[in-house]
């Protein structure tokens, strides 16, 4: 072939500036294009010899070579895959955008699964120049006498080829990094890109540091007799084999096989290779679909402890095993990037960069048949694991909370397998619970948001055989709103909300309206608060002093404001709640006794400060201020008893 020059032909627009520089997000992509065309040309090459196209040698051992300089700021991609000739370079190559893998799947599509194709020999190669001032390439085809190839662009639209010198079948890529992109001539930078787009890629990636050198063989010891001579013949003395090169990546990953080839191990080893995650996960979904679409995956239920603010999952989307990027929301459901998982879908239509997705109806449906499938395995497990559904409740009902919350087609099948720990530590559905608490509770759901604050009210509540249940993850506020308003004559308040009256004995109203109204100008005098609520209850256990009363809507609203940082001085009434905060005093205690019968005593002061302390601490935490107060005043009643 004689020496040739010529301009790149662009096809349809003049796109070339755009794909130097702004096709792809991330610079650090133009690894994993030129990788995943290597192993298509080394896909293609199989399909040729499955299908009796080509003969593959003996011997042959198909694979990927990485190769990175940093002394010559070089980094080379080879395969030993079909290679090209001067007229697929011109194809391919010269003609930007015209894709190699639709050119190829149109020939032989009756005879191979196109799904095996990962990519488009053309846009992806050029990523190469985000980082390169220059690249060659070297190729030799499959095909019987073709001639070697050589190929080169400095970045602009003019390239040289010609004939090569390359012996083997394949292509060698070079590129020569730009001064800008010299981190890619890092060994461990490039260790790192390759963990992150090609851990996973169909064919053996190897990769060699050229600047490394060889280290130095280790001296085997001198063997001497005991009297101090040397031994001449060391035969003992074994020389150790140095180990085969091994693939920086796993051609067949778990997701790729069967759910029943996989164990339990094999899959927790997996989640922590993948996600670098060394709590063990709670269980997992192994997707495997090949009809209407091709997907599979697998997703993993972390362990939760910690504030739903801080959960952050991640689920790695891949395409014919190539890694395309985190939590695509247009394929992942919102409420599932939660979870931490892979799903590997060769039918995703991606656009040309493989970095993004069009949008179009067939990912909607990928993301319903996801949505579907993890409805399908929690309902299942709450129907015939019902012990190990209970034991994951704590750890798995934010994330089915916020599922609930996000998606209804969801929220429809997890409905009836929400479950609510009651008093009893027991876990019981939404119907059970209004069923067992009906002649108590008028469809009433009390629930509890802190169990040392609110334990006095939960020994209340004990004594007198009725029931609550924990609610104590922030978003239960959220999904509290959410069961109201699909169950309208439900309502849901806080265990601190109300007196119930079946915690109180019978009395005459007007009788505790009255001492209500008594107590109340003792406790405002003693308090300085004139604006205090104060009600008199005569409550079954005289144990209990007194009790902070606020309405439910009022405290939603508080919560709400806080939510969204609105501030403490705002007034909950400005949103139609009341602000009403109530003292109930128990006219059947020792120490409310004391201010009824001695309202000028010598020490009711104190008395009424520490019953409104007493009260708070079982409502809310006391801010610094009050506690140091409490304390000493504590100290102070004590002295009084010695």
């Amino acid at each position: 072939m004689s020496n040739k020059k010529g301009s790149l032909s662009i096809n349809s627009e003049n796109i070339f500036p755009i794909i130097k520089k702004w096709l792809y997000s991330d610079h650090d992509i133009f690894l994993r294009e030129l990788v995943s065309n290597a192993c298509d040309a080394i896909t293609k090459l199989k399909k040729l010899d499955m299908i009796g196209e080509f003969e593959e040698p003996e011997g042959n051992h198909y694979q990927v070579d990485v190769k990175v300089s940093p002394e010559n700021k070089t980094i080379k991609v080879i395969d030993n895959g079909l290679g090209m000739t001067a007229d697929e370079v011109e194809e391919y190559i010269n003609q930007i955008a015209f894709s190699g893998a639709e050119d190829f799947l149109a020939k032989y599509k009756d005879k191979t699964n196109e799904d095996q194709i990962i990519g488009h020999f053309g846009l992806g190669f050029y990523s190469a120049f985000m980082v390169a001032d220059k690249v060659t390439i070297n190729t030799l085809s499959y095909k019987e006498d073709a001639v070697p190839v050589y190929w080169e662009c400095d970045g602009g639209t003019e390239f040289t080829m010609e004939d090569g010198d390359r012996m083997e079948r394949g292509t060698e890529i070079t590129l020569y990094l730009g001064e800008d992109s010299t981190e890619f001539a890092n060994e461990y930078r490039v260790r790192e890109v390759l963990d992150k787009y090609c851990a996973f890629m169909p064919e053996e990636i190897y990769f060699t540091n050229e600047d490394a050198k060889e280290e130095e063989k280790e001296e085997i010891p001198e063997v001497v007799e005991e009297d101090g001579t040397p031994v001449e013949e060391a035969d003992s003395v074994e020389e150790k084999e140095p180990e085969a090169p091994k693939p920086i990546n796993d051609t067949v990953p778990l997701w790729a096989k069967h759910p029943n080839e996989c164990t339990d191990e094999e899959y927790k080893e997996f989640y922590r290779k993948v996600f670098m995650d060394f709590k063990e996960p709670l269980f997992w979904i192994h997707l495997n679909m090949d009809y209407p679409f091709n997907l599979k995956g697998i997703l993993y239920f972390p362990k939760i402890n910690y504030e739903y603010e801080s959960i952050e999952g991640t689920i790695k989307l891949y395409n014919n095993q190539v890694f395309i990027a985190d939590n695509i929301k247009e394929v992942i459901p919102e409420f599932l990037m939660l979870l931490k998982g892979v799903i590997d879908c060769p039918d995703l239509p991606l656009n040309v960069s493989r970095s993004a997705l069009q949008n179009d109806g067939f990912v909607k449906k990928i993301s319903d048949y996801i949505t579907k499938k993890v409805a399908d395995k929690l309902s299942g497990m709450c129907k015939v694991d019902k012990e190990n559904y209970e034991k994951y409740w704590d750890d798995i009902s934010p994330f089915i909370k916020f599922g609930c919350l996000r998606d209804e087609k969801f929220n429809k099948k997890m409905k009836d397998y929400i479950l609510f720990k009651n008093l009893d530590k027991k876990y019981v559905t939404l119907p059970e619970y209004l069923e067992a608490a009906k002649d108590k509770n008028e469809n009433k759901v009390f629930y509890v948001t802190d169990e040392v604050v609110q334990s006095q009210y939960i020994n209340m509540f004990k004594e007198q055989e009725m029931d609550a249940v924990y609610l104590t993850h922030n978003i239960d506020s959220a999904f509290i709103t959410h069961l109201e308003q699909a169950n309208q004559d439900v309502k849901f308040l806080r265990i601190d909300a109300d007196i119930a009256d079946t915690l109180t004995e019978t009395a005459d109203e007007e009788e505790m309206k009255t001492l209500g109204e008594t107590l109340g100008d003792i406790f405002k005098k003693a308090l300085s608060k004139d604006n205090l609520i104060v009600k008199a209850e005569k409550l079954k256990n005289e144990n209990v002093s007194a009790m902070i009363t606020l309405s439910e809507d009022t405290r939603r609203m508080q919560e709400m404001m806080k939510m969204y940082n609105m501030g403490g001085d705002m007034d909950p009434a400005m949103f139609g709640a009341d602000g009403s905060e109530t003292l109930i005093l128990n006219a059947n205690n020792k120490l409310v006794k004391y201010v009824i019968d001695q309202p000028e005593g010598e020490h009711t002061n104190l008395i009424c400060e520490h019953l409104y302390d007493l009260a708070q601490i079982s409502n809310k935490p006391l801010s610094p201020e009050a506690m140091t107060k409490f304390i000493a005043r504590s100290n102070e009643i004590l002295g009084l008893l010695i």
